[in-house]
């Protein structure tokens, strides 16, 4: 396989976005893996809208015209922060031929299966349209249960009765993932990935855990084993590990989170995790 690209959490920075067209037409990437949280701010819905047909769609246009045979394949997932009313806005880049989008599909690349999940467990924000319970239903103290807090969109279940550790083994079922890439939002528990800054602090004198990753991922890497993870979600973890990859067993686990003003830009050989490297421009 080509080089690939890993970028997440870019919430809807244009510079960003336009320093991550800039390198793939330079660089030519087989494939763009596109980890979440990508929407500017809702608050005017219909800028987000434009955000995602005019600019995002705009942009790709530009690019496959340019690139032709050499335009990637972009796997997209949604995050937390982008409300799932526009879901259909990203789904219409599919249907434009730009993208690939994945949450709860499984898509083949080459040699390669490709997955793509985005909830995460349950927050301190409102916004619940990617938030799941993760192996139980538990909330941690100062997170906000997935039933209390509000929807873009009809969910169409009921949320109290899923969780994420269920999701994956739909997702997979009993397929060999010696082979696959997932591209997750949230990154594993415990793990050099998943750091957040809440050292020292308490509610109802009950300490936060540091770790706000998730449990049923983390398992699912140490038992399942798939060969690459790519995730986002924390941005303030590597800055606080000095750690942006992990190997856990096998897996080789990546994150593109990032808490300052660059675009952490990961791009590895599949063929190679291992020569994986990160930039900041």
């Amino acid at each position: 396989m080509a080089e690939c690209f890993f970028v997440s959490d870019l919430h809807g920075k244009k510079e960003n976005y336009n320093k991550l067209f800039s390198e793939i037409e330079k660089r030519k990437p087989g494939a763009v893996f596109m980890g979440g949280d990508l929407l500017p701010p809702f608050h005017e819905p219909q800028n987000v809208i434009d955000f995602i047909t005019e600019f995002l769609g705009g942009e790709m246009t530009r690019l496959k015209s340019l690139l032709q045979e050499s335009y990637p394949r972009f796997f997209t997932i949604l995050g937390n922060d982008d409300p799932r009313i526009f879901e259909k806005f990203i789904a219409g880049l599919e249907e434009r031929e730009l993208i690939d989008y994945i949450h709860f599909k499984r898509a083949d690349f080459n040699n390669y299966h490709i997955y793509g999940y985005s909830c995460i467990p349950p927050t301190p924000f409102f916004l619940k349209d990617w938030e799941r319970y993760d192996v139980s239903a538990f909330a941690d103290p100062g997170c906000i249960h997935p039933a209390e807090g509000s929807f873009s969109v009809d969910m169409g279940e009921n949320i109290e009765y899923v969780n994420i550790e269920q999701d994956l083994k739909k997702l997979c079922r009993e397929e060999d993932l010696s082979s696959s890439v997932f591209l997750f939002h949230s990154p594993p528990y415990q793990t050099n990935l998943d750091r957040a800054a809440l050292d020292g602090k308490m509610i109802d004198h009950v300490p936060l855990d540091v770790n706000i990753g998730s449990i049923a991922i983390k398992r699912f890497i140490e038992n399942c084993s798939p060969y690459i993870t790519l995730h986002g979600h924390v941005h303030e973890s590597s800055s606080i590990t000095g750690e942006w990859k992990e190997k856990i067993g096998r897996t080789w686990c990546f994150s593109a989170a990032w808490s300052g003003p660059e675009l952490a830009l990961v791009h590895f050989p599949a063929d190679e995790p291992e020569k994986a490297e990160r930039r900041l421009l």
